[in-house]
């Protein structure tokens, strides 16, 4: 598949959507943002909610694919999740059928399957990995819409011929802010690798795949990431030293480290009424 040229960008104002404002253009793509804020310094990005229908047939149109980062990042009450991150991504996904996109790349999370027991030592490289076909076991809400939105994905590839690639997305920030985020953590730049192949990649359909950076002490399999020809170059190890000290190690009779989910298991921070 040929390099899009032109992206729309969901959720362009969050955490993650300004990362990858300021990285993805090097790749040579043309980035059209779109979010329910203001974005400053972006006169021509478009401010509207994932419930305006009208407004998403026309981020969508003629553009050659969809980066999905839009929607809620925490734990919510159920309707406000249902709105945004349920009813929200449906509605992108009918935008794109019906404007012809023929490629998304959905932002899921680790918390689809967060309830996960965690490998209870640092994995030796290749084995005691989380395998992709874990059973699902979302912890929240959040986790929740997550799974709705990989099912819903993966019906508009049968159904409709949309192909997406499915990223469970660890944290990504800058650096890790915890000893958790050790294992899970995704650097800005790998970030943008990543979404670079899941762009590029020819023929996935269907795909999903963990997103990480390469991390000693990671817990996820990463080989069908590889498969798209991603190739991380980063590493949480260089972060561990201060973060222990800090921290201490991850307890295993504690319930926020017993599981992949962390705290989302045990209590989630919770998105401001």
């Amino acid at each position: 598949m040929p390099a899009p040229r032109t992206v729309l960008l969901t959720g362009a104002a969050g955490g993650m959507g300004t990362l990858m404002r300021e990285l993805l253009p090097a790749y040579g793509y043309q980035l059209r943002l779109l979010d329910q804020l203001p974005i400053e310094g972006e006169p021509d990005a478009i401010t509207a909610d994932l419930s305006d229908r009208d407004a998403l047939r026309e981020a969508v149109r003629d553009v050659d694919a969809i980066i999905h980062l839009a929607g809620i990042s925490l734990e919510a009450p159920f309707e406000k999740i249902l709105r945004a991150n349920i009813e929200g991504t449906y509605n992108l996904y009918e935008a794109a059928r019906e404007a012809g996109v023929r490629r998304v790349v959905f932002a899921s999370s680790n918390h689809a399957v967060g309830f996960t027991p965690r490998p209870a030592e640092t994995p030796v490289p290749g084995a005691s990995l989380i395998p992709l076909d874990t059973p699902r076991r979302p912890d929240t809400f959040y986790g929740l819409s997550k799974s709705f939105g990989e099912d819903l994905a993966s019906l508009y590839w049968d159904k409709h011929g949309i192909e997406t690639v499915a990223i469970r997305i660890g944290s990504c920030f800058p650096e890790p802010t915890t000893v958790r985020m050790l294992s899970i953590w995704m650097s800005p730049a790998d970030g943008a690798r990543l979404l670079h192949a899941a762009l590029t990649a020819e023929n996935v359909g269907y795909t999903m795949v963990y997103g990480s950076s390469a991390n000693t002490r990671l817990w996820w399999d990463l080989s069908s990431a590889r498969a798209l020809g991603y190739e991380p170059r980063d590493d949480s190890e260089p972060y561990a030293a201060k973060l222990i000290a800090e921290q201490g190690e991850l307890d295993p009779d504690n319930p926020d480290h017993a599981y992949l989910g962390g705290a989302f298991c045990t209590n989630p921070p919770i998105w401001p009424r």
